[in-house]
């Protein structure tokens, strides 16, 4: 199991109102700030609001090539606004809310590029739905 994760943005105020805006659909805020990071950067934790972060921003060159980071919704609605607050946000649309069959059945998910090129998801599985999914992924 995943405990965090992190990823580099080049402006990080930007990404800041960026992810702020985004997540809070999926029930993630900003929950820790570490202005002294052990390389002397800020990182910005989000996460549930009682919880430990679980996705992080620090400025620092992104690497090369894209990120991908999917995040669970509770419902599609809540896909639909992460998509909607993500591109509000200066996201751009990488993928309008919908059914990805081919994910597997129940596959409910909207894709952005954040404002760095990375692409990032909310998914929402309807319960019961099958998880297996065709290789190699095709969106």
């Amino acid at each position: 199991m995943i405990h965090h994760l992190d990823i580099a943005v080049t402006d990080l105020a930007r990404s800041e109102v960026f992810y702020t805006l985004a997540l809070e659909p999926l029930g993630m805020t900003l929950v820790a700030r570490n202005e002294a990071n052990s390389q002397g950067g800020t990182t910005i934790g989000f996460g549930p609001a009682s919880s430990d972060p679980l996705f992080w921003i620090r400025s620092d060159p992104p690497p090369s090539g894209r990120v991908h980071v999917a995040f669970a919704a509770a419902s599609p609605a809540a896909v639909c606004a992460f998509h909607a607050n993500a591109l509000s946000a200066g996201g751009s649309d990488n993928g309008s809310p919908g059914f990805r069959h081919r994910y597997g059945d129940g596959y409910y998910a909207a894709f952005v590029l954040d404002p760095d090129g990375h692409n990032i998801e909310a998914v929402y599985r309807e319960p019961g739905q099958v998880r297996a999914v065709a290789w190699p992924f095709k969106r």
